[in-house]
């Protein structure tokens, strides 16, 4: 893939103006919409001043510290939008429609919400980060071309006093680039229209599912909206979208790899702070954690960090992280930070007092051997899959343990290493839900490699390795001959007396 080989040649940093910005509002389409509703606005091309509005989202007008011109989300550009929504109308028969909801907002007492975070396919697509909306997607038979509609929550002064700035219909269209938009709250008089001359509907809204339980039924009972929904769509048109998505998202733009690099440096780096710094208590290592991925740049965390002391690590997602840190122990950190959306995801362990012990040193020398070997290996040349790369592991690690002294007959691995190698990230920590394991990695798909030895206190062990819990885990974005390292920042090499910080500054 040339867009690999031009990664490595840049790296780390891949300048800004040398891709491809557009202004927004200003996309043009090869044909006009065709379907007209009283519900609904057209596209009319009007110029606003965005530095003089407000919006429900940050902008380049509103916030230029945050993304460059073009950039409707952080490190994605307006264009690359609407060329995903292009690629994916191209994927449905002519005619069809896709069809995605933005992620409702979530609570976790009366009035009190969670942070909001949006449905990933949605935003994947639109790069439209408010809650209560719509998108469809039209292939309209043009080609490379397609209708994009978004239907979301009109301004209204009172309710943004309460709850801050919404976008509205129109910048739904000036500056979201869709060909039509109208009020959410009328979508039960919009949406039967738009359908009407699908012949097919890509969807995995709820509504439009018959298999759901009769539990679920029972328990929640049927929406008005969702019945309405329900009497004026042939279900037999409906079809799945995520697999379609699945595929699109697998593979990664140049912007996308730039902006996962940028986060992996972040996080890197709050990991390596995180080693120089003396800690007694899980929780404050998880503060200083968390802090740093922001001070560097994150918007956040991507997950709830583990932060596991001594045998506290042999639990794969502790995150109580409400223990002590003991000296002579070893503290096993799996976190990662979230930017514009995309995510990083790392897990390093070293020792409380920054010393290995003899035992500590081998089995970390152990884990770390098989993970350079299979970063080694993320490279499309290799012909291997996620799999395929667990099977490397698990055959890496016996050879090692063997030789440190350990039994691995039988199932000794199921044991020692109960999970797998790694996953897909992307937009989501476990991205493409779904995608199989066993594809061949091509370039440009983006992964986690690692490998992690856990032993329990157990007879079956040697008595000097039992309670310790030891992970190496890098993101990775698969090259054609090379693989490209997007978290190199936070060290994982052993010094002569611990982890080698000093050789970053």
């Amino acid at each position: 893939m040339a867009t690999c080989r031009a990664l490595i040649r840049q790296w780390p940093q891949w300048p800004r103006h040398l891709r491809r910005p557009t202004s927004v509002g200003v996309l043009s389409r090869l044909s006009p919409p065709r379907i007209q509703t009283q519900s609904t606005v057209r596209r009319a091309y009007s110029s606003i001043s965005a530095a003089e509005l407000k919006f429900g989202q940050p902008l380049h007008e509103t916030h230029p510290h945050l993304l460059e011109p073009g950039e409707l989300t952080p490190g994605i550009t307006a264009l690359e939008y609407a060329q995903r929504r292009s690629r994916l109308a191209n994927k449905l028969p002519k005619n069809a429609v896709a069809v995605l909801a933005a992620a409702e907002v979530t609570y976790r007492a009366s009035g009190i919400f969670h942070e909001y975070r949006q449905d990933s396919n949605f935003f994947y697509l639109t790069g439209f980060n408010e809650p209560n909306a719509l998108a469809i997607i039209v292939n309209d038979g043009s080609g490379d071309n397609h209708l994009f509609h978004l239907y979301a929550r009109e301004k209204d002064p009172k309710a943004e006093l309460w709850d801050g700035a919404r976008s509205g219909t129109q910048a739904a269209m000036d500056v979201f680039n869709a060909d039509e938009s109208g009020d959410i709250e009328r979508i039960s008089n919009i949406l039967p229209k738009v359908l009407a001359g699908a012949t097919e509907i890509y969807t995995d809204i709820p509504a439009f599912n018959p298999g759901r339980s009769s539990l679920h039924r029972y328990l929640y009972g049927p929406s008005g909206a969702s019945e309405k929904l329900r009497k004026l769509i042939d279900i037999r048109k409906v079809k799945p979208l995520r697999p379609i998505l699945n595929e699109m998202r697998a593979f990664k733009s140049e912007e996308e790899v730039v902006q996962l690099r940028r986060v992996g440096q972040a996080a890197g780096r709050a990991f390596t702070a995180a080693m120089r710094q003396n800690f007694t208590k899980e929780k404050d290592l998880t503060s200083f954690l968390e802090y740093n991925f922001k001070v560097n740049g994150c918007d956040g965390s991507a997950f709830v960090p583990v932060v596991a002391g001594g045998s506290n690590a042999l639990s794969i997602h502790y995150t109580k992280n409400d223990d002590t840190l003991k000296d002579g122990d070893m503290v096993l950190v799996d976190g990662g930070g979230e930017m514009g959306t995309y995510i990083s995801d790392i897990t390093r362990t070293w020792p409380v007092n920054g010393k290995f012990s003899d035992p500590q040193r081998d089995l970390y020398t152990a884990v770390l051997n098989v993970h350079r070997t299979c970063v080694s290996l993320c490279r499309e040349s290799a012909k291997l899959s996620l799999d395929g790369l667990h099977g490397i592991a698990e055959n890496g690690l016996k050879d090692q343990l063997q030789q440190i002294g350990f039994d691995v007959s039988g199932d000794a691995l199921r044991t020692l290493f109960p999970h797998h190698l790694g996953h897909y990230i992307g937009l989501d920590v476990h991205d493409c839900a779904g995608y199989s394991r066993n594809h061949d990695l091509k370039a440009g798909q983006c992964i986690t490699i690692e490998p992690g030895i856990y032993v329990p206190d157990d007879e079956r062990w040697p008595a000097k390795f039992r309670g310790i819990g030891i992970r190496i885990e890098d993101s990775v974005c698969v090259g054609d001959d090379n693989p490209i390292v997007l978290t190199t920042e936070a060290v994982k090499e052993v010094g002569t007396r611990g982890m080698s910080i000093h050789v970053l500054s």
